[in-house]
């Protein structure tokens, strides 16, 4: 479903764009790899269970991914940027021993506004440790963090991008590495290896931003 909505948006934009549109079938879209983990219930670390498919292959981080917007409205071009590892801050400290903060840089590839779809809606950010457990994005201290210019949400207008955090409260133990996943708005999820420490362009900006 989701190659069919961006390949129908990615031809929607081209025709704005040209005087004749021509058929593309190429959206640069991957197939679907894994099911959508179920929202957290509670605020524990690793609440949300375990990696529903283990096998699913993980892009690198700074590899883009383009995915579907919330109730499958617009196209966005999601790449996780720098991970960075860190006890506390933007003013907080780690409830469960150790804050990963990922940067990414999302685009809206559409001619609609395009936005993340939430955990609430079955999609959304997680956190797979090494052992496979899954952490949902914001639990513990981590919606507290105060993340300075990568503090955005809602809809990314088209042809503008944004930069953007999301934050992991984590024990050590899951902090060492492990993947993370988007569920986007057809259910459909991507994932990219995180490495064991502060990797990326941005690590001095966000410890900057972070206040360290």
């Amino acid at each position: 479903m989701r190659k069919s909505l961006l390949a129908a948006a990615t031809a929607a934009v081209a025709c704005l764009a040209l005087t004749a549109c021509q058929s593309d079938n190429d959206s640069g879209a991957k197939s679907p790899t894994t099911q959508a983990p179920t929202p957290p219930p509670t605020d524990a670390p690793g609440n949300a269970g375990t990696d529903p498919s283990p096998g699913a292959v993980a892009q690198a981080l700074g590899e883009p991914s383009r995915t579907v917007g919330a109730n499958t409205v617009g196209i966005l071009e999601i790449t996780p940027m720098t991970v960075v590892y860190l006890k506390d801050a933007g003013g907080q400290t780690s409830k469960y021993g150790t804050f990963a903060v990922v940067t990414m840089d999302e685009k809206s590839l559409s001619a609609n506004p395009a936005a993340e779809t939430a955990l609430a809606k079955g999609g959304g950010w997680y956190w797979i440790a090494p052992n496979g457990t899954l952490i949902a994005e914001g639990m513990g201290n981590a919606a507290r963090v105060a993340l300075g210019k990568y503090q955005h949400t809602g809809a990314i207008e088209p042809d503008t991008h944004q930069l953007r955090a999301k934050v992991f409260d984590l024990t050590p133990a899951q902090a060492k590495g492990g993947r993370l996943i988007y569920t986007d708005g057809t259910d459909s999820a991507d994932r990219w290896s995180m490495p064991a420490k502060d990797t990326g362009p941005q690590v001095a900006d966000v410890k900057a931003e972070l206040n360290h």
